[in-house]
């Protein structure tokens, strides 16, 4: 087996912590990196791994050949992307995960643009409104609202967005309108994530209200469809609205309260070596996401939320 793959492979399980991680990260099988790991301890022969059912350590041996070995690998790939970005095209595959509403809306829009920029160039584009581990699942470039980050993360904001609060006006039919956020401990509020904290900024300043109702779920897709369906009101950052064709029975309330803005990010997992093209994609969707979106996070068909 070819050196270089059992050396990517090691330094994969070491970084993602287990086999089915840098599996999903190299794109190969998780038998194929286990053999790979293999081969590369019985031509040293040594122990590089203590395996178990559910987690993967370092051996000693394993230790002081990763510090050895993974500033080489870095090199190798520095190298590389340096030379096919001195070449003005990019090629290879570029990881990008997105809340699930969010990278419909305005992520998936620009992936034709971009591949056809770079013709060369492989995207998984992974959607999901789950919290994701994005080192272990090999994620290269995350779009995130708001994101909780570990410190070794790089974090660039490209817009904001407010945060709107909408219902069906047959709702509203049956259970009168709030006039101010503090109405809403009378009115069914459909929780998104579990927050049920949700807080507002008017002319007397900030405030917080704990809201709560019969509906929670952790999709805005689900919470938007029970808005739609009149069951109660939903809490939403305008860019997750932007480009919905929404019923026209659909309005906004407590417009005077504007929420809290949140930022839209790019997220490097790591602050290690970034290969050009990585560096690239994420300038292309900062360039992109902050002309779409504009300066509050909402594109120009916002008005379809009245």
């Amino acid at each position: 087996m070819d050196k270089f793959q059992e050396l990517t492979a090691f330094i994969a399980v070491v970084e993602t912590g287990g086999f089915s991680a840098a599996a999903r990260r190299l794109g190969e099988s998780q038998s194929g990196v286990s053999k790979a790991v293999g081969a590369l301890e019985r031509r040293l022969g040594a122990q590089l791994l203590q395996r178990s059912t559910r987690v993967v350590n370092l051996t000693d041996a394993g230790r002081t050949y990763f510090q050895r070995m993974k500033p080489l690998l870095d090199e190798v790939a520095h190298a590389d992307s340096e030379l096919m970005g001195s070449t003005g095209e990019l090629s290879g595959l570029v990881r990008i995960a997105a809340s699930a509403t969010f990278g419909r809306l305005h992520v998936l829009p620009l992936v034709p643009k971009l591949l056809a920029l770079h013709p060369k160039l492989k995207l998984d584009l992974q959607l999901t409104d789950g919290v994701q581990d994005l080192l272990a699942e090999g994620i290269d470039i995350a779009i995130r609202i708001s994101p909780t980050v570990s410190p070794d993360a790089v974090v660039r904001r490209v817009a904001t967005t407010a945060m709107v609060c909408v219902a069906s006006r047959q709702y509203f039919a049956l259970h009168g309108f709030p006039k101010t956020p503090e109405d809403l401990v009378h009115h069914n509020c459909l929780i998104f994530n579990g927050i049920n904290q949700w807080v507002f900024n008017g002319p007397r300043g900030r405030r917080s209200v704990t809201v709560s109702g019969n509906l929670a779920s952790n999709t805005v897709e689900t919470i938007l469809s029970a808005v739609h369906a009149g069951v109660g009101i939903g809490m939403f950052n305008s860019a997750s609205l932007a480009g919905e064709r929404l019923e026209s029975d659909v309005c906004r309330v407590l417009e005077a309260f504007i929420g809290q803005t949140r930022d839209v990010c790019l997220i490097w997992p790591s602050r290690k070596f970034i290969p050009v093209r990585v560096r690239q994609v994420t300038e292309f969707f900062a360039s992109e996401l902050s002309g779409r979106l504009g300066p509050n996070g909402e594109s120009d068909s916002h008005d379809a939320v009245r």
